[in-house]
Parts: C-alpha cells; structure tokens; sequence
C-alpha cells in the first residue's frame, strides 16, 4: 500500500516539473519572439464576447498596438489627439488594447465609437497581462507600430508624439 502511494506521489512530482517546463519554455518563446521585434501573438476578448487574435490583423497595411487604461488621465490625453487626427491613421490596422473589465472597454469603444472604424479592434486581455509582459511592464499609454509585415519600427510611452507617429506612419506606406 505505501509503495502505490509513493507512486502516485512520484508521477505528481514529475507531472509538476513537466508543467514547470513547458511553462519555461513557452515564457522563453514570448522573450525570443519580443526581443525579435515582431508583432507579438495577442488575443484580447472584444466586447461582443468574441476572441480577436493578433493573427487576425490584415497584414497589408502598418499596424499600430496601442496599450491603455481608460481610466488613465495620459491615455485619455492621448485618445483625445489620436482621435482628433484620426484620419492620419486610416492606412493601419490599430489595436486598442488594456487589462480592464470589459465593461470599461465598452465605455471606450462607445466614446470614440471604434465600431465606426474598421481598421480598428478593441479588447482585454485580461489578467494575464501578456502585452505588459511582452513590452515589459510600459508606461501608458504605450503604442508600438509595425510595418505591414509585422516588423517593430518604434514605441513610445507615456507622452506620445502624435505628428511624429503620423510622419513615421506616412513612411510605411
């Protein structure tokens, strides 16, 4: 009897460093991919309940990941200049994306009303703060903007140069 349980001790044991491995391995896969500069593999839950995959952006046009809080007097700031210029931005595909509740998601996308907008998604990733992770916990806001192949060309936090990420934008074209 002492035997069967030392076995079934055993294989949780090395059930729980499988899973520490696996874990491992994949958390090094995310700082390989962040350190490459390519657009990272988010999937953020859209108000509608729906899941939206990063993979899902069209990849045609320059892509822009935009991570906020709206309850953040910097994002708010930051909303109110992109949305004033927003036809500067009709060439990308922008992702807004927080770690709020997806109530608070909704109040944003109704007061900027993003379903106008088809070159843009809005969502949570909840809990898991992948995209803090991924850009190692940024100041926010924090946009990123990629080429149309998903490559980094720059980020800002904090304080965004709206003209001079309209200008860098108008190059990727």
């Amino acid at each position: 009897f002492m035997f069967e349980i030392l076995k079934i001790m055993f294989r949780k044991i090395q059930l729980f460093f499988l899973v520490c491995l696996c874990a491992s391995l994949f958390l090094s896969s995310i700082e390989t991919k962040a350190q490459s500069g390519k657009l990272p593999p988010f999937r953020i839950m859209q108000t509608n309940g729906t899941v939206f995959k990063a993979e899902q952006l069209p990849f045609e046009k320059p892509i822009i990941v935009a991570y906020f809080d709206p309850e953040c007097h910097d994002c708010q700031t930051f909303m109110g200049k992109l949305f004033s210029k927003i036809s500067n931005f009709k060439s990308a595909s922008i992702a807004f994306i927080t770690n709020v509740s997806t109530d608070a998601v909704a109040k944003f996308a109704i007061k900027y009303k993003i379903s106008n907008y088809k070159n843009m998604v809005v969502g949570t990733e909840g809990v898991s703060s992948f995209i803090g992770n991924y850009y190692h916990y940024p100041q926010l806001p924090f946009v990123a903007l990629y080429d149309k192949n998903g490559n980094l060309i720059t980020t800002y936090q904090k304080n965004i140069p709206i003209d001079e990420l309209i200008t860098k934008l108008t190059q990727l074209k």
